[in-house]
């Protein structure tokens, strides 16, 4: 029956929530041959030498026509779903991990999924570098706003000297405990000199 294909795109959309399966280019492939089939047939019976579209027997295809239309609203809505969520997967993807996919990730994309990410990354990151005068601005940092401008962090090394962005000078020693602009933080926390302190 004409829909299978379909259903079974979609049911492995949703089996798998917020994640990338491998690219089903098979069942893609089949539900295009399907819609192309169904296209055929209807053109095949709108085109009858009747002019009043009916069947040798006086049978009347208007009915078959559009329950194949139908059939082929129903194939596309599906393909497009599949592909819209994919996609939008990968965006959240790209907001998560950045430019570069873990490798898992990348294997199970198209080549055509592929090129969007790597076009959205790059479009992306021409945005970031133009807000700012100073060389951008990374909107990927928090994705969740802060719960407070100061955070509470403890150096893990002996770093030395370290200038804030309004001239001060911190000395930064194994074991210190510092209240600071979280702004200020995030490069070093991920360095590992820092560790927020969450109370």
């Amino acid at each position: 029956m004409f829909g299978d294909s379909a259903y079974t795109l979609i049911k492995e959309l949703d089996r798998n929530p917020g994640t990338l399966p491998p690219y089903n280019n098979e069942l893609v492939g089949e539900v295009k041959k399907e819609i192309c089939h169904l296209v055929q047939q209807n053109h095949a019976d709108s085109m009858a030498n009747d002019e009043s579209i009916l069947g040798e027997n006086g049978t009347n295809y208007f009915p078959t026509i559009r329950a194949r239309h139908a059939g082929v609203q129903r194939n596309l809505r599906c393909l497009l779903a599949y592909h819209y969520n994919r996609v939008k997967c990968l965006r959240t993807m790209r907001w998560e991990f950045g430019s570069i996919l873990p490798p898992d990730i990348k294997a199970n994309l198209s080549s055509i999924e592929t090129n969007w990410f790597s076009k959205y990354s790059s479009m992306l990151a021409k945005y970031m570098r133009s807000i700012s005068e100073d060389g951008g601005l990374n909107l990927t940092v928090d994705l969740n706003p802060p719960k407070a401008l100061y955070i509470e962090v403890k150096c893990l090394v002996d770093y030395g000297q370290y200038e804030l962005s309004d001239g001060s000078v911190l000395l930064l020693k194994e074991n210190s405990r510092h209240f600071l602009p979280r702004n200020e933080c995030e490069d070093l926390i991920r360095q590992g000199v820092f560790q927020h302190i969450v109370t």
